[in-house]
Protein backbone atom coordinates (compact mmCIF):
# COMPACT_ATOMS: atom_id res chain seq x y z
CA UNK A 1 0.00 0.00 0.00
CA UNK A 2 1.16 3.69 -0.62
CA UNK A 3 0.78 5.65 1.95
CA UNK A 4 0.70 9.77 1.16
CA UNK A 5 0.41 12.87 3.63
CA UNK A 6 -1.26 15.88 1.61
CA UNK A 7 -3.96 17.97 2.31
CA UNK A 8 -6.84 15.77 2.92
CA UNK A 9 -5.50 14.39 6.35
CA UNK A 10 -2.44 17.34 7.55
CA UNK A 11 -4.75 18.23 10.23
CA UNK A 12 -4.51 14.68 11.45
CA UNK A 13 -1.57 14.21 11.54
CA UNK A 14 -0.71 16.87 12.95
CA UNK A 15 -3.25 16.60 16.05
CA UNK A 16 -1.56 12.84 16.52
CA UNK A 17 1.64 15.15 16.16
CA UNK A 18 0.67 17.59 19.04
CA UNK A 19 -0.90 15.07 21.51
CA UNK A 20 2.15 12.61 21.14
CA UNK A 21 4.84 15.61 21.96
CA UNK A 22 2.51 16.98 24.59
CA UNK A 23 4.51 14.75 27.52
CA UNK A 24 8.14 16.62 26.23
CA UNK A 25 9.43 19.69 26.78
CA UNK A 26 8.79 22.90 24.29
CA UNK A 27 11.79 23.91 22.26
CA UNK A 28 14.37 26.11 23.70
CA UNK A 29 13.19 29.59 22.29
CA UNK A 30 9.40 28.99 23.44
CA UNK A 31 10.47 28.22 27.02
CA UNK A 32 12.85 31.39 27.31
CA UNK A 33 11.79 33.92 25.30
CA UNK A 34 8.28 34.83 26.79
CA UNK A 35 6.85 36.18 23.87
CA UNK A 36 9.48 39.16 23.36
CA UNK A 37 10.89 39.61 20.53
CA UNK A 38 13.93 40.35 21.45
CA UNK A 39 14.36 37.65 23.86
CA UNK A 40 13.27 35.35 20.46
CA UNK A 41 15.93 36.84 18.79
CA UNK A 42 18.37 36.69 20.70
CA UNK A 43 17.77 33.15 21.64
CA UNK A 44 17.02 31.80 18.13
CA UNK A 45 21.06 32.74 17.89
CA UNK A 46 22.10 31.26 20.49
CA UNK A 47 20.00 27.81 20.03
CA UNK A 48 22.31 26.84 16.41
CA UNK A 49 23.91 24.07 16.97
CA UNK A 50 23.64 23.88 20.11
CA UNK A 51 21.13 21.26 22.62
CA UNK A 52 18.26 22.28 24.02
CA UNK A 53 19.17 22.39 27.54
CA UNK A 54 22.61 24.09 26.64
CA UNK A 55 20.31 26.97 24.71
CA UNK A 56 17.84 27.39 27.68
CA UNK A 57 20.52 27.62 30.66
CA UNK A 58 22.99 29.67 28.33
CA UNK A 59 19.95 32.16 27.64
CA UNK A 60 18.22 32.48 31.15
CA UNK A 61 21.84 33.57 32.18
CA UNK A 62 22.47 35.78 29.26
CA UNK A 63 18.84 37.63 29.91
CA UNK A 64 19.39 37.69 33.92
CA UNK A 65 21.97 40.88 33.07
CA UNK A 66 20.84 42.34 29.83
CA UNK A 67 16.98 41.54 28.12
CA UNK A 68 17.72 44.52 25.90
CA UNK A 69 19.78 45.74 23.23
CA UNK A 70 21.49 48.92 24.85
CA UNK A 71 22.35 46.85 27.85
CA UNK A 72 23.80 43.95 25.53
CA UNK A 73 25.66 46.49 23.62
CA UNK A 74 26.94 47.64 27.28
CA UNK A 75 28.32 44.13 27.98
CA UNK A 76 30.39 43.67 25.21
CA UNK A 77 31.53 40.86 23.13
CA UNK A 78 34.23 39.14 26.02
CA UNK A 79 31.31 39.04 29.01
CA UNK A 80 28.54 38.25 26.72
CA UNK A 81 30.76 35.18 25.44
CA UNK A 82 31.43 33.75 29.08
CA UNK A 83 27.73 33.92 30.17
CA UNK A 84 26.64 31.97 26.81
CA UNK A 85 29.29 29.68 26.94
CA UNK A 86 29.01 26.57 25.94
CA UNK A 87 26.86 27.26 23.22
CA UNK A 88 27.86 26.22 19.68
CA UNK A 89 30.66 28.44 18.37
CA UNK A 90 29.80 31.22 21.20
CA UNK A 91 32.51 33.38 20.48
CA UNK A 92 31.06 34.24 17.16
CA UNK A 93 27.41 34.67 18.60
CA UNK A 94 28.73 36.87 21.05
CA UNK A 95 30.08 39.05 17.89
CA UNK A 96 27.14 38.97 16.22
CA UNK A 97 24.74 39.30 18.96
CA UNK A 98 26.28 42.92 19.81
CA UNK A 99 26.46 43.83 16.08
CA UNK A 100 23.15 43.46 15.66
CA UNK A 101 22.12 44.72 19.12
CA UNK A 102 24.11 48.25 17.80
CA UNK A 103 21.85 47.62 14.36
CA UNK A 104 18.61 47.80 16.46
CA UNK A 105 19.98 50.95 18.58
CA UNK A 106 20.73 52.80 15.62
CA UNK A 107 18.54 51.14 13.16
CA UNK A 108 15.07 50.93 15.14
CA UNK A 109 15.35 52.85 18.13
CA UNK A 110 16.21 49.61 19.97
CA UNK A 111 13.10 47.83 19.24
CA UNK A 112 12.90 44.57 16.81
CA UNK A 113 11.29 45.36 13.28
CA UNK A 114 8.12 43.16 12.96
CA UNK A 115 8.29 42.85 9.30
CA UNK A 116 9.98 40.37 7.37
CA UNK A 117 11.57 42.61 4.93
CA UNK A 118 13.32 44.82 8.11
CA UNK A 119 14.71 41.87 9.69
CA UNK A 120 16.13 39.92 7.09
CA UNK A 121 18.42 43.55 7.11
CA UNK A 122 19.72 42.51 9.92
CA UNK A 123 23.64 41.36 9.93
CA UNK A 124 22.80 37.35 9.68
CA UNK A 125 19.59 37.16 10.36
CA UNK A 126 17.75 34.51 7.71
CA UNK A 127 14.67 33.85 7.52
CA UNK A 128 13.75 30.92 9.88
CA UNK A 129 15.08 33.22 12.59
CA UNK A 130 12.77 36.00 11.08
CA UNK A 131 9.80 34.07 10.94
CA UNK A 132 10.08 32.69 14.35
CA UNK A 133 10.39 36.75 15.67
CA UNK A 134 7.44 37.27 13.89
CA UNK A 135 5.53 34.20 15.22
CA UNK A 136 6.58 33.90 19.22
CA UNK A 137 7.49 37.47 19.47
CA UNK A 138 4.96 39.67 17.47
CA UNK A 139 2.11 36.78 17.06
CA UNK A 140 2.20 37.81 13.65
CA UNK A 141 1.68 34.90 10.41
CA UNK A 142 5.33 33.23 9.53
CA UNK A 143 5.76 29.30 8.44
CA UNK A 144 9.22 28.83 10.65
CA UNK A 145 11.25 26.32 8.72
CA UNK A 146 14.38 25.10 10.65
CA UNK A 147 16.01 21.16 9.68
CA UNK A 148 13.55 18.72 11.53
CA UNK A 149 10.36 21.08 9.43
CA UNK A 150 12.23 20.56 6.32
CA UNK A 151 13.26 16.80 7.11
CA UNK A 152 9.85 15.86 8.43
CA UNK A 153 7.61 16.93 5.64
CA UNK A 154 9.96 15.86 3.06
CA UNK A 155 9.85 12.54 4.70
CA UNK A 156 5.88 12.26 4.52
CA UNK A 157 5.81 13.35 1.39
CA UNK A 158 3.87 16.20 2.17
CA UNK A 159 6.64 17.86 -0.04
CA UNK A 160 9.53 17.62 -2.01
CA UNK A 161 12.48 20.15 -1.99
CA UNK A 162 15.59 20.54 -1.45
CA UNK A 163 16.46 23.15 1.16
CA UNK A 164 14.14 24.82 4.07
CA UNK A 165 13.67 28.07 2.43
CA UNK A 166 12.29 26.14 -0.70
CA UNK A 167 10.39 24.07 2.09
CA UNK A 168 8.99 27.13 3.69
CA UNK A 169 7.42 28.12 0.05
CA UNK A 170 5.96 25.17 -0.84
CA UNK A 171 4.29 24.86 2.48
CA UNK A 172 3.36 28.91 1.88
CA UNK A 173 1.69 27.44 -0.85
CA UNK A 174 0.29 24.44 0.28
CA UNK A 175 -0.10 24.11 4.10
CA UNK A 176 -3.57 25.01 5.80
CA UNK A 177 -3.02 29.21 7.67
CA UNK A 178 -3.95 27.25 10.90
CA UNK A 179 -1.59 25.06 11.01
CA UNK A 180 1.16 27.84 9.64
CA UNK A 181 2.49 29.16 13.51
CA UNK A 182 2.66 26.13 14.75
CA UNK A 183 3.96 23.93 12.76
CA UNK A 184 7.60 24.49 14.06
CA UNK A 185 7.29 23.77 17.74
CA UNK A 186 5.16 20.65 16.78
CA UNK A 187 7.60 19.37 14.28
CA UNK A 188 10.85 20.23 16.00
CA UNK A 189 9.68 18.37 18.82
CA UNK A 190 8.67 15.23 17.22
CA UNK A 191 12.27 15.46 15.32
CA UNK A 192 14.00 15.73 18.32
CA UNK A 193 12.35 12.72 20.05
CA UNK A 194 10.44 10.15 17.33
CA UNK A 195 11.07 11.78 13.97
CA UNK A 196 15.00 11.83 14.66
CA UNK A 197 17.45 12.47 11.74
CA UNK A 198 19.42 9.04 12.42
CA UNK A 199 17.28 6.02 13.51
CA UNK A 200 13.85 7.61 13.62
CA UNK A 201 11.45 5.86 15.68
CA UNK A 202 9.04 4.41 12.85
CA UNK A 203 8.28 1.30 14.87
CA UNK A 204 6.69 3.24 17.53
CA UNK A 205 5.40 6.52 15.64
CA UNK A 206 1.88 7.60 16.29
CA UNK A 207 2.04 8.43 12.61
CA UNK A 208 3.08 5.10 10.74
CA UNK A 209 -0.18 4.12 9.32
CA UNK A 210 0.16 7.09 7.55
CA UNK A 211 3.91 8.23 6.48
CA UNK A 212 5.33 6.86 3.51
CA UNK A 213 8.83 6.92 5.13
CA UNK A 214 10.51 8.70 2.05
CA UNK A 215 13.89 8.55 2.40
CA UNK A 216 14.14 6.38 5.57
CA UNK A 217 16.07 3.28 5.53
Amino acid sequence: MIYLIDNSNISEVLSIVRKAVSKFERPAVSVVANRDPFKVLIATILSARTKDEVTIKASRKLFSVADNPQDMIKLGEKKISELIYPVGFYRNKAKNIVQICKELVEKYGGKVPDTMEELLKLKGIGRKTANLVLILGYDKMGICVDTHVHRITNRWGYVKTRTPEETEMELRKKLPKKHWKEINELLVSFGQHICKPVKPQCNTCPVQKLCPRIGVR
